[in-house]
């Protein structure tokens, strides 16, 4: 897989221990979707922290530990509770499998989206979940967008649609929150509509193995229906509308 799961909000105050929840049910359900990432038979998942500065450290994929990570981060140079904890996880194994996960979740800064970034590295010829994966990013963080994207796609619609860095985009995948899905287009040619329990509307816009032209024109019709507005800066709310 040579793309990237990710979403972003906007600002949403949290605690270290609701955020410990979240990560905990992402690490949870990412062993279920992706069982060849483990470390190796009857070993714990165990992932490695990435710190800005010094050797990684070693993370159990449990509440305690992940909220022990969390209020460690308050300890560091230049930490805010008003930008919130930023968090970089990852594990792999000698067959090829890999991820990282990365988030800055729990602030409420006016101009930095808060995220969940996931990318995975697969042995050829794997299949990765990707639909799986984004729900999964949907339903536990409920972002304002997300989506599965790539080099390729994010230069297609920045050179064919002048999409900018940090604009909402939907990629191979995509996930829109409740105010943006009511604007999606009835009928929307190519595209599969999910809609979540959690609330959003997961849409299935390309396969892996497609070119970039329909996701470029969905993303165009999206865009004239207002369905990918930016969040207003400075930033006051988590979600559109």
């Amino acid at each position: 897989m040579s793309g990237v799961v990710r979403a972003f909000w906007g600002p949403r105050e949290e605690s270290a221990e609701a955020l410990a929840d979240r990560w905990k049910r992402t690490l949870d359900r990412l062993s279920s979707l992706l069982p060849a990432l483990a470390p190796g038979p009857g070993e714990a998942w165990t992932w490695q922290q990435i710190h800005e500065s010094g050797p990684a450290t070693a993370l159990r994929a449990d509440e305690e530990s992940i909220l022990a990570a969390l209020r460690s981060l308050r300890t560091e140079d230049g930490w805010s509770d008003h930008t919130g904890y930023g968090l970089s996880l990852a594990i792999g194994n000698d067959s090829g499998w890999r991820a990282d996960v990365r988030g800055a979740a729990g602030g409420a800064p006016e101009f930095l989206l808060q995220n969940l970034i996931m990318e995975i590295e697969a042995p050829a010829g794997a299949t990765v979940p990707e639909a799986d994966l984004l729900t999964l990013v949907a339903e536990t963080w409920q972002p304002d967008f997300g989506e599965v994207t790539d080099d390729d796609i994010l230069d297609a619609l920045e050179d064919e649609a002048d999409f900018g860095i940090g604009e909402p985009s939907v990629g191979r995948f995509g996930y829109l929150s409740p105010a943006r899905a009511a604007l999606v287009p009835a009928g929307l040619p190519d595209v599969t509509r999910t809609e979540l329990p959690s609330g959003g509307l997961l849409l299935a816009v390309a396969p892996p193995t497609a070119e970039t032209d329909t996701v470029v024109r969905v993303n165009v019709t999206l865009r004239e229906a207002r369905a990918l507005e930016p969040l207003p800066k400075p930033l006051n709310r988590s979600v559109w509308g």
